[in-house]
């Protein structure tokens, strides 16, 4: 409901300036949790296991693909970096794979169509 897209920065050293982030589908991430949950029966100790893509998107990429998903051209302003983001992050997923036989399955044009179609048939959220 916000009339634009605040995008914080656009002088970092990735490919548009933007910063690039690791984004999950919500039903992959739900799957890997169950896949680690699963994976306690059988491993030792403590594990500790990246559920991600493994590939990095910036702002703007996600931006234009939720622009597609919902077929309109999304509002954008560039502001100022906010103190202590940095410019790229995303995981290294293959030891969820290796040890839990767990990858994410959905691409970025399917997140953003499935979390477009639940906005818009929940436009309150969740309410109460």
């Amino acid at each position: 409901k916000l009339e634009m897209v605040h995008v914080f920065g656009n002088d970092y050293d990735t490919p548009d300036g933007t910063g690039v982030r690791d984004y999950i589908h919500v039903v992959d991430l739900a799957k890997g949790h169950v896949k680690a949950i699963e994976g306690m029966e059988k491993l030792d100790g403590v594990n500790i296991f990246n559920l991600g893509t493994g590939t990095g998107y910036s702002v703007l990429d996600i931006i234009k693909a939720f622009s597609q998903a919902c077929g309109k051209e999304i509002p954008y302003v560039i502001d100022p970096r906010r103190p202590g983001d940095i410019a790229t992050c995303y995981s290294d997923p293959s030891k969820a794979y290796e040890v839990l036989g767990w990858k994410a399955e959905k691409n970025l044009e399917d997140m953003c169509r499935d979390a477009w179609r639940w906005q818009s048939e929940n436009p309150d959220g969740y309410g109460e």
